[in-house]
């Protein structure tokens, strides 16, 4: 077993990405300190999915947390699909209930029209995130977590060490070599790294209904098939998906919608069943039978960050990762996945240092290889919400089929492992 590193790393949030970092960093004997503003550890919202590029991330990071997310993932009947795509916005049908573009076939609203399948067979799926936040817990030891504690600022120590000093909201400090930001969207550490301008995060334009169906309910309404399988609702300005949670107890609704600016300072507001039935008003029965039988309903405004221009700070030794550096839409499934990757590649570069002065090296050869990748992520998933609202290609199904079809592979099929090979080589330089 290799010798305990002569560093150690002050993780800021206990979230996924923190959680799953501290699991690498412990597996290879670097010192690790989690610290979470929380009284206790949680994640908020139902499902979240992880590709197949994330499942193997998991893997390579320790079998273990495979071994959780396998105890949490809920699939529906067909392993191999994504999504089962329909359209459900009663506006692309003429007056026959025919949609337009596909007379031949005398597809109706509500109709299959085409499938998403995943581009490999590796393990992929949705798992309800706390849950696997537990299963993430049994992988770390109690004396790693630090409670409470909201972090305020971040200085450099005066003791010559260069160390950084971590200030929280209850008057305590903490010195560390360096600082690992997982603190999410609305990260403090990005915005003590970027400053306030560009560490905050902006309104998407679209916001999101979200809501559960217990699945005997959902079942009895669309039939087993479809409650059973992930599916999406395309229309105009507007998205609807549901897919299977708590390993099928439970069908996930989220439904999408759009407007200009978001001016309430809460992201997550309670909502009315009769303004989410005016907000998809035009939409066939199918959709409105979905929307009316929600419980808990919660409409969550979506924002993202605009790209950084750093992932890293030399001066104070810090380094963003997961949401903290790329926050993104959800139009594309991959944001929870893309933590797990960074996690992957920033954990292996952290424990090449063999001393303190060598973090900063790491840091930047992560910000190197994984800054585009993460980047491209945020992009992309803002047009894939575009592309189902009929805002990308228009309303053009053919073209929406290509689009859709050709937009996950650069994704899912990632060869990780090479990719850590470039960022050690260059490490080594």
């Amino acid at each position: 077993m290799s010798a305990t590193k002569p560093f150690n790393i002050a993780i800021v949030g206990g979230g996924i990405s923190g959680l799953t970092l501290a699991i690498s960093l412990s597996k290879q004997n670097v010192p690790v300190t989690l610290y979470e503003s929380a009284s206790k550890f949680g994640e908020i919202g139902a499902g979240v999915g992880f590709g197949p590029n994330a499942v193997r991330a998991m893997a390579l990071i320790s079998p273990e947390i495979v071994e959780g997310f396998k105890r949490c993932v809920t699939h529906g009947d067909r392993d191999e699909d994504w999504f089962t795509v329909r359209i459900g916005d009663h506006r692309k049908a003429g007056p026959d209930g025919i949609l337009k573009q596909k007379e031949k076939e005398g597809l109706k609203v509500g109709d299959r029209i085409f499938d998403i399948h995943y581009t490999n067979n590796d393990l992929a799926g949705g798992v309800h995130r706390a849950h696997f936040l537990d299963e993430l817990l049994k992988l770390i030891p109690e004396s790693v977590s630090r409670l409470g504690k909201r972090l305020v600022d971040i200085t450099t120590a005066e003791d010559g060490s260069q160390d950084s000093v971590l200030h929280f909201a209850d008057g305590t400090t903490a010195q560390h070599s360096a600082v690992v930001g997982c603190d999410g969207i609305k990260s403090r550490t990005r915005e003590i790294l970027l400053g306030a301008d560009e560490g905050k995060a902006v309104f998407s334009g679209k916001y999101a209904y979200r809501g559960l169906i217990p699945m005997d309910k959902a079942k009895e309404m669309l039939g087993p098939e479809i409650a059973r399988n992930s599916q999406m609702y395309m229309g105009y300005h507007g998205h609807l998906l549901t897919f299977p949670i708590e390993k099928g107890k439970t069908m996930n609704v989220v439904a999408f919608s759009s407007c200009e600016t978001w001016t309430d300072p809460h992201w997550v507001v309670k909502t009315s069943k009769e303004q989410m039935l005016a907000d998809f008003g035009t939409w066939g029965p199918m959709v409105s039978t979905i929307i009316g039988a929600m419980e808990k309903r919660d409409i969550w405004a979506l924002f993202n960050h605009r790209p950084a221009k750093t992932y890293y700070g030399a001066d104070r030794r810090i380094c963003l990762l997961g949401d903290a550096a790329h926050a993104t839409t959800p139009h594309q499934g991959a944001g929870a996945g893309m933590c797990i990757e960074d996690c992957y590649v920033l954990g292996r570069l952290i424990a090449e240092a063999t001393s303190a002065q060598d973090l900063v090296k790491a840091f930047q050869v992560y910000d190197e290889v994984r800054r585009p990748r993460t980047q491209k992520l945020v992009e992309t998933s803002r047009e894939a919400g575009m592309l189902y609202e009929f805002e990308l290609e228009g309303d053009d199904l053919e073209a929406i089929e290509r689009n859709f079809k050709s937009r996950m592979t650069w994704i899912w099929d990632a060869d990780l492992q090479q990719g850590l090979e470039r960022a050690l080589s260059i490490m080594t330089q």
